[in-house]
């Protein structure tokens, strides 16, 4: 997966090298982004970094309000970790489903956990945008979570029901990874950490996680300017504010957009962006361990069209790549014994831990209609690496302007 990181660097650095045009104040402000990051059941306890793709501080105080749903589902799966370490060697020379270590506490002491995770997530997010100096800018994040069972008509994409439709009918097969063999429409959501600490979400269950406060400084390159190149860096404050993860986070980012002014005056522009996000520098108490990685790496690229109208409004599509670090330490899948119901659950019931060792990717594609401050987008996130973490996403999110400079 790293490889993919350079790959796609390398591709977007050779497009920005193709720039002619001064760049003019344009009536968008860079790419029309909302929030799409993945509703991973781990994720929402703590801060992540949002990339920023705008070119340069807001012309008005701004207020996005976003509304996104996601279906995911792991099979019950436990975990034995050996605490020896050359059983953790001898582990290490077999393929994972052949490992069978495991006999008892007192003659192979290892460390334990378990996961359950079936439920259709909604957030809820407010974000607050504003110039606090020339090239400065400051945002506000309100983030929040309602855990549903995804019945219809409220989540008719993510609900469990189209998805199996869809896998019925048209690819993977009937009930390709339990979800029927569970039930449709349940929500069974438990996960017991190495140090026995529980986490239990139920339906209906409201959970404020946190706010966010993110600074963007956006410098003024001459040189890329005349490219119709930009960029900005940020730092990122998260204080995660839930009972399983009272804690704050810590990260930085940095992001890079090219635009090119097609002879009809419509426009293409390219971005990508890259983050570290230091978990759990503070915690309050001590938490549930939602993974050991404590630091999260993320990468986003983005491809968008926008064709403007006669009154001067536009209509843009868009294509975006993201992909994060895993949220456990990777060594650890070289020597686990996973055990869980293969017979019954032939494909993926061993998802619940093998994905948390394993990057998080997904494509989203995103149409926005917007005016000059306002705008209105909508989007569909899907993994295509069959990690389910989540499997489904989709959002919607409106900019409004509520005051000037």
């Amino acid at each position: 997966m790293q490889k993919k990181f350079f790959f796609l660097s390398y591709i977007l650095f050779s497009l920005f090298s193709f720039g002619q045009k001064q760049d003019s104040i344009s009536l968008k402000n860079g790419i029309d982004k909302p929030s799409m990051l993945p509703i991973h059941h781990f994720g929402l306890f703590s801060a992540r970094i949002n990339q920023n793709f705008k070119v340069r501080t807001p012309e008005k105080t701004t207020v996005i309000f976003s509304l996104s749903s996601a279906n995911t589902f792991h099979p019950f799966v436990e975990m034995y970790l050996p605490k020896d370490e050359a059983t953790r060697n001898q582990l290490r020379e077999q393929i994972w489903f052949n490992r069978n270590f495991y006999r008892d506490q007192q003659s192979t002491p290892a460390e334990y956990e378990n996961i359950i995770i079936d439920a259709v997530f909604k957030n809820f997010r407010i974000d607050f945008n504003t110039k606090i100096a020339k090239n400065h800018e400051i945002g506000i994040t309100l983030r929040s979570y309602l855990v549903t069972k995804g019945k219809y008509p409220f989540s008719f994409f993510t609900s469990d029901e189209t998805i199996e439709w869809f896998h019925s009918n048209i690819a993977g097969g009937e009930d390709p990874f339990g979800r029927k063999y569970y039930g449709l429409n349940q929500v069974h959501v438990r996960y017991q950490d190495r140090n026995g600490k529980k986490l239990e979400l139920k339906d209906g269950q409201f959970i404020f996680a946190g706010i966010e406060v993110n600074h963007f400084y956006y410098p003024n390159f001459i040189k890329l300017k005349k490219r119709n190149i930009s960029v900005n860096f940020g730092s990122h404050l998260g204080i995660n504010t839930s009972k399983e993860n009272p804690s704050i986070d810590f990260g930085f980012s940095g992001n890079i957009v090219k635009k090119w002014i097609l002879k009809n005056t419509n426009e293409i522009r390219t971005a990508f962006g890259t983050a570290i996000l230091t978990r759990n520098i503070i915690n309050f108490k001590e938490n549930v361990q939602l993974g050991n990685n404590k630091y999260l790496g993320s990468f986003e690229a983005m491809l968008e069209y926008t064709k403007y109208t006669r009154k001067g409004n536009y209509h843009s599509i868009s294509a975006n790549y993201q992909i994060q670090t895993s949220f456990s330490k990777q060594d650890e899948a070289n020597y686990y014994q996973l055990v869980g119901k293969w017979q019954e659950i032939h494909s993926g019931w061993q998802n619940g831990f093998e994905k948390l060792y394993d990057y998080q990717s997904a494509w989203s594609w995103i149409y926005t209609y917007g005016r000059k401050n306002y705008n209105f987008s909508i989007y569909l996130k899907e993994d295509l690496s069959l990690n389910n973490s989540p499997d489904v996403q989709t959002g919607i999110s409106l900019k409004i302007p509520i005051s000037n400079k």
